[in-house]
Protein backbone atom coordinates (compact mmCIF):
# COMPACT_ATOMS: atom_id res chain seq x y z
CA UNK A 1 0.00 0.00 0.00
CA UNK A 2 1.62 3.64 -1.10
CA UNK A 3 0.10 5.10 1.84
CA UNK A 4 -1.67 5.26 5.28
CA UNK A 5 -3.31 8.63 6.19
CA UNK A 6 -4.26 9.25 10.14
CA UNK A 7 -4.30 11.26 13.03
CA UNK A 8 -2.95 10.65 16.29
CA UNK A 9 -3.86 11.14 20.02
CA UNK A 10 -0.37 12.55 20.57
CA UNK A 11 2.49 12.85 18.44
CA UNK A 12 6.32 14.21 19.26
CA UNK A 13 9.42 15.31 17.21
CA UNK A 14 10.62 11.91 16.09
CA UNK A 15 6.87 11.35 14.77
CA UNK A 16 6.29 8.55 17.42
CA UNK A 17 2.81 8.81 18.25
CA UNK A 18 0.40 7.71 20.89
CA UNK A 19 -2.64 6.32 19.07
CA UNK A 20 -5.84 4.34 19.55
CA UNK A 21 -8.18 6.77 21.51
CA UNK A 22 -11.13 5.20 19.65
CA UNK A 23 -10.07 1.62 20.52
CA UNK A 24 -8.81 0.44 16.51
CA UNK A 25 -5.23 0.53 17.49
CA UNK A 26 -4.18 -3.15 16.26
CA UNK A 27 -5.83 -2.75 13.03
CA UNK A 28 -4.51 1.00 13.12
CA UNK A 29 -1.01 -0.48 13.41
CA UNK A 30 -1.22 -3.13 11.06
CA UNK A 31 -1.98 -0.64 8.24
CA UNK A 32 0.78 1.53 9.31
CA UNK A 33 2.62 -1.58 8.71
CA UNK A 34 1.90 -2.18 5.78
CA UNK A 35 2.28 1.31 4.02
CA UNK A 36 4.99 2.59 2.19
CA UNK A 37 4.29 5.95 3.82
CA UNK A 38 2.65 7.20 7.25
CA UNK A 39 1.09 10.25 7.05
CA UNK A 40 -0.24 12.17 10.23
CA UNK A 41 -2.58 14.90 10.27
CA UNK A 42 -3.12 16.21 14.07
CA UNK A 43 -3.50 20.03 15.33
CA UNK A 44 -1.02 21.43 17.41
CA UNK A 45 -2.49 20.45 20.83
CA UNK A 46 -1.46 16.70 19.68
CA UNK A 47 1.98 17.78 19.31
CA UNK A 48 3.93 17.55 23.28
CA UNK A 49 7.62 17.13 23.94
CA UNK A 50 7.05 14.00 25.80
CA UNK A 51 4.20 11.48 25.29
CA UNK A 52 2.37 10.38 28.03
CA UNK A 53 -0.06 13.38 28.70
CA UNK A 54 -2.47 11.18 26.51
CA UNK A 55 -3.26 7.66 28.29
CA UNK A 56 -1.79 5.42 26.29
CA UNK A 57 -4.25 2.25 25.67
CA UNK A 58 -3.10 -1.49 25.44
CA UNK A 59 -5.23 -4.01 24.15
CA UNK A 60 -5.48 -7.13 25.93
CA UNK A 61 -7.11 -10.82 26.14
CA UNK A 62 -10.01 -10.67 28.29
CA UNK A 63 -8.49 -13.49 30.88
CA UNK A 64 -4.91 -11.49 30.80
CA UNK A 65 -6.40 -8.37 31.72
CA UNK A 66 -5.90 -8.23 35.74
CA UNK A 67 -2.19 -9.68 35.17
CA UNK A 68 -1.50 -6.95 32.65
CA UNK A 69 -2.52 -4.21 34.91
CA UNK A 70 -0.16 -5.47 37.49
CA UNK A 71 2.43 -5.91 35.03
CA UNK A 72 1.52 -1.86 33.87
CA UNK A 73 1.78 -0.84 37.46
CA UNK A 74 5.28 -2.36 37.68
CA UNK A 75 6.56 0.20 34.52
CA UNK A 76 4.78 2.72 36.56
CA UNK A 77 1.48 3.75 35.07
CA UNK A 78 -1.98 4.31 36.56
CA UNK A 79 -3.84 1.35 34.52
CA UNK A 80 -7.71 1.53 33.83
CA UNK A 81 -10.01 -0.63 32.57
CA UNK A 82 -12.10 0.66 29.55
CA UNK A 83 -15.41 -0.20 30.93
CA UNK A 84 -18.26 -1.21 28.03
CA UNK A 85 -15.23 -1.63 25.36
CA UNK A 86 -14.46 -4.71 23.42
CA UNK A 87 -12.53 -3.83 19.95
CA UNK A 88 -13.25 -5.00 16.34
CA UNK A 89 -10.85 -8.31 17.90
CA UNK A 90 -12.86 -8.86 20.65
CA UNK A 91 -10.63 -7.72 23.28
CA UNK A 92 -10.82 -5.35 26.25
CA UNK A 93 -8.54 -2.02 27.03
CA UNK A 94 -6.58 -0.81 29.50
CA UNK A 95 -5.58 2.85 29.52
CA UNK A 96 -2.58 3.96 31.22
CA UNK A 97 -2.65 7.03 32.92
CA UNK A 98 0.27 9.27 34.72
CA UNK A 99 2.73 7.55 32.55
CA UNK A 100 5.06 9.78 30.75
CA UNK A 101 7.23 7.69 28.34
CA UNK A 102 10.92 8.65 27.93
CA UNK A 103 12.05 6.57 25.87
CA UNK A 104 8.87 5.07 22.98
CA UNK A 105 10.07 2.72 20.99
CA UNK A 106 11.55 0.88 24.03
CA UNK A 107 8.35 1.10 25.80
CA UNK A 108 6.66 -0.03 23.05
CA UNK A 109 8.05 -3.75 22.87
CA UNK A 110 8.70 -4.13 26.65
CA UNK A 111 4.89 -3.49 26.99
CA UNK A 112 4.12 -6.04 24.08
CA UNK A 113 5.95 -8.34 25.10
CA UNK A 114 3.66 -8.86 28.39
CA UNK A 115 1.80 -11.99 27.96
CA UNK A 116 -1.58 -11.09 27.06
CA UNK A 117 -0.94 -7.93 25.14
CA UNK A 118 -2.24 -7.75 21.53
CA UNK A 119 -0.43 -4.54 21.15
CA UNK A 120 -0.13 -1.08 22.53
CA UNK A 121 -1.44 2.71 21.63
CA UNK A 122 2.60 3.61 20.96
CA UNK A 123 3.69 3.89 17.36
CA UNK A 124 7.08 4.10 17.60
CA UNK A 125 9.13 1.77 15.89
CA UNK A 126 6.73 2.14 13.08
CA UNK A 127 6.12 6.20 12.89
CA UNK A 128 4.46 8.77 10.83
CA UNK A 129 6.87 9.57 8.29
CA UNK A 130 5.58 12.90 7.76
CA UNK A 131 3.15 15.10 9.77
CA UNK A 132 0.82 17.72 8.91
CA UNK A 133 0.31 19.74 11.83
CA UNK A 134 -1.99 22.86 11.81
CA UNK A 135 -1.38 25.47 14.08
CA UNK A 136 -3.31 28.83 14.07
CA UNK A 137 -0.44 30.65 11.16
CA UNK A 138 -1.35 27.67 9.18
CA UNK A 139 0.26 24.06 8.13
CA UNK A 140 3.40 23.04 9.43
CA UNK A 141 5.16 19.93 7.71
CA UNK A 142 7.26 18.08 9.84
CA UNK A 143 9.63 14.69 8.29
CA UNK A 144 11.63 12.31 9.62
CA UNK A 145 14.97 12.39 7.70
Amino acid sequence: MPFYIDGADEVNANLHMIKGGGAALTREKIVAACAERFICIADGSKYVSQLGHFPLPVEVIPMARSYVARELVALGAEPVYRQGVVTDNGNQIIDCYEFMIADPVAMEARINAIVGVVTNGLFAARGADILLLGKSDGVERIATS
